[in-house]
């Protein structure tokens, strides 16, 4: 990383908080909970980043992943506000650790058969089979009447964790962000190990890494399962936010959004996430006010960004493109 793109993240990063900060003193929750949603979605790119960024694995089906981590967090909480038992005789719950877990664990058991099947494929046989998937999950959510179905789930509280107070917006977000903290640390951790140079690797000359004695197939694998369990985590968190989670959250247009995020803020890139969830809230709040068709303005920008900035805003503050 070039000492300016260091300098951008590194302000970045304190951006956020800090206009999270001031409007807490100036008594906007509304710009609060803007903030909190960009962590959210920043959270859910940096899961998608990991496949893509690192791995060169363009997956359209991360939707799939994010609406699972919602569903976690509706179904526990719904379970335990009307003291219905779930399957085997388990009890909801509102605790937010217990119901991340949860969403975490159950996105890497879906992913680990998606990433068994999709994985034996390349290009764009890839991208039709995880948005393949991701449809089968998002018409099974439709299908699905005792969780509202095609009119999706409200949550009636706001789900706790043990020393914040989570009902406050700014308590929210802190804890949001610290989150996407760790999680940018696990990306910048798994980019820094021999584990991302594998990767790399497998993107590259998959080839030459299987005659190191390293199996491409595992490496995109366990980069693919990782990928989805951080995103899950978002997806919870962003059920929690809205108090709320639909089918919509699982569609195909989800996970077109995650794409854009991630190619937006600059693919690869530590902060490329948040860059990417940081412009898209802007223009969806900003330009959304005088517009319905803002997605149009937004689909300028990604069009600049894909002819002339390959390395996204992170690349253009950085002033030098990342190669790959």
């Amino acid at each position: 990383m070039s000492p300016r793109e260091k300098a951008a993240t590194l302000a970045l990063l304190a951006l956020l908080p800090a206009a999270a900060l001031a409007a807490l003193l100036l008594g906007e929750t509304f710009y609060i909970t803007l903030a909190t949603r960009i962590a959210v979605l920043a959270l859910a790119a940096v899961g998608l980043n990991i496949a893509l960024g690192l791995g060169g694995l363009v997956s359209f089906g991360h939707a799939a992943f994010f609406g699972l981590g919602g569903y976690a967090a509706g179904v526990l909480a719904t379970n335990a506000f009307n003291a219905e038992p779930l399957a085997f005789g388990l009890a909801g719950t509102t605790s937010m650790p217990a119901i991340s877990l949860v969403a975490v664990l159950l996105c890497g058991l879906v992913a680990l058969p998606i990433g068994l099947v999709s994985l034996r494929t390349s290009g764009v046989y890839f991208i039709m089979i995880t948005l393949a998937f991701a449809q089968m999950i998002y018409y099974f959510a439709i299908s699905w009447p005792a969780y509202g179905g095609e009119d999706g789930l409200s949550i009636y509280v706001r789900n706790a964790f043990p020393g914040v107070e989570t009902a406050k917006p700014f308590s929210f977000f802190v804890l949001v962000f610290a989150l996407l903290l760790a999680a940018l640390a696990l990306f910048h951790r798994l980019q820094a190990s021999r584990f991302g140079a594998a990767l790399e690797a497998s993107r590259q000359n998959p080839v030459r890494l299987a005659a190191l004695g390293i199996s491409p197939f595992s490496i995109r694998l366990v980069a693919f399962v990782l990928s989805a369990m951080v995103t899950g985590l978002a997806g919870a968190l962003f059920a929690d936010l809205n108090r709320f989670v639909s089918p919509s959250m699982l569609s195909w247009h989800m996970s077109g959004e995650l794409i854009v995020l991630v190619i937006l803020g600059g693919k690869g890139r530590l902060a490329g996430p948040l860059a990417g969830a940081a412009l898209y809230v802007a223009f969806e709040h900003v330009l959304g006010g005088l517009t319905e068709r803002w997605q149009f303005f937004l689909g300028l920008v990604l069009l600049a960004v894909v002819f002339l900035a390959r390395g996204g805003l992170i690349g253009l503050l950085a002033g030098r493109p990342r190669h790959g």
